[in-house]
C-alpha cells in the first residue's frame, strides 16, 4: 500500500501539476493580502475563491489522473495486489497532493501576514472539499470507460453543488417565506458540502450578523459542540460515502 502510494505521488509530482497548483494558490493568497490588511476581508475573499476553484480543480484533476494512470492500474491488478490497495493508493495520492497544495499555497502567506480562526477553518474546508470532489471524480471514473463522459459527470456535479443547488434553495426559501425555515434550511445546508463549508466559514465572520434571524440561528447552532459534531459528521459522510461507492464499483469492474 505505501509503496503504491509512493509511486502514485511520484507520478503526480512528475507531471508538475502540484507545483503549478500550489504556486497559483500562493499568488492568489499573496494578492489578497496585499489588497487588504483586514483579516476578515481576507477570509471572505479567499473563501469566495476557494469555494469555486478548489472543488473544480479537484474534480477535473482527479478524473484526469485516474485515466492517465489506467494502464498502471491495470498492470497492478494483474499482480497479486488487492484491489482496495490499488484504489486507495491512487485516491490518497490525489487527496494528499491537493491538500498539501492548499496548505502550502494558502498557509505560507498566513504565516507571514497572520491568520485568524476564519482563515484556519478555510484551510480545513479546502482540504475537505478536495477530498469530497476527488471522491466524486473517482466515482465517475470507475463507472464509465469514457474519459470525456467522466469529466462531464464530474463537472456536472461541481456545477450542481456550487451553483444550481443554491438557486434551488433560494427558490424554496422564497416560495415558503411565510413559514419558519431555519431548521429546513439547516437540513438543506447539510445536504451540500460546498454550502456547509461556506456556512462554517461565514459563521466565523461578523458578516453572519447581516444574515438576519437565520444567520443568528446558524451562528448559535454552529457555535455549539452539538452543531460542530453534526457539521463534522456531515462532512465526513460526504468524504466517505462517494469513495465507498467508488471502491465497491472498482472492486467489481472488469478491466
Amino acid at each position: 500500500m505505501l509503496k503504491l502510494l509512493k509511486y502514485a505521488l511520484y507520478d503526480i509530482l512528475k507531471s508538475r501539476f502540484a507545483l503549478i497548483y500550489t504556486f497559483f494558490l500562493f499568488l492568489i493568497a499573496v494578492s489578497v493580502y496585499q489588497i487588504s490588511d483586514d483579516l476578515g476581508k481576507v477570509s471572505l475573499s479567499l473563501m469566495n475563491i476557494l469555494i469555486m476553484i478548489v472543488p473544480l480543480i479537484a474534480a477535473v484533476f482527479a478524473t484526469t489522473h485516474f485515466y492517465n494512470n489506467l494502464e498502471f492500474i491495470e498492470l497492478m491488478l494483474a499482480q497479486p495486489v488487492k484491489r482496495i490497495q490499488v484504489f486507495l493508493s491512487q485516491l490518497f495520492a490525489v487527496i494528499l497532493m491537493l491538500s498539501l497544495s492548499i496548505l502550502i499555497g494558502f498557509g505560507l502567506p498566513m504565516l507571514v501576514w497572520g491568520a485568524d480562526s476564519g482563515l484556519l477553518i478555510l484551510l480545513g474546508v479546502g482540504v475537505v472539499l478536495s477530498a469530497v470532489f476527488a471522491g466524486f471524480a473517482f466515482l465517475a471514473s470507475v463507472m464509465t470507460r469514457d474519459k470525456a463522459k467522466a469529466i462531464g459527470v464530474s463537472l456536472a456535479l461541481w456545477i450542481y453543488f456550487s451553483l444550481v443547488y443554491d438557486g434551488l434553495v433560494l427558490y424554496l426559501i422564497y416560495s415558503f417565506a411565510d413559514y419558519p425555515l431555519e431548521k429546513p434550511t439547516l437540513a438543506l445546508v447539510l445536504l451540500n458540502p460546498v454550502d456547509l463549508g461556506r456556512i462554517l466559514m461565514l459563521m466565523q465572520l461578523d458578516i453572519s450578523a447581516l444574515m438576519g434571524y437565520t444567520g443568528a440561528f446558524f451562528r448559535q447552532f454552529f457555535s455549539s459542540n452539538t452543531g460542530w459534531l453534526i457539521a463534522s459528521s456531515a462532512l465526513l459522510i460526504w468524504i466517505v460515502f462517494p469513495n465507498w461507492i467508488a471502491l465497491k464499483v472498482f472492486g467489481k469492474r472488469d478491466f
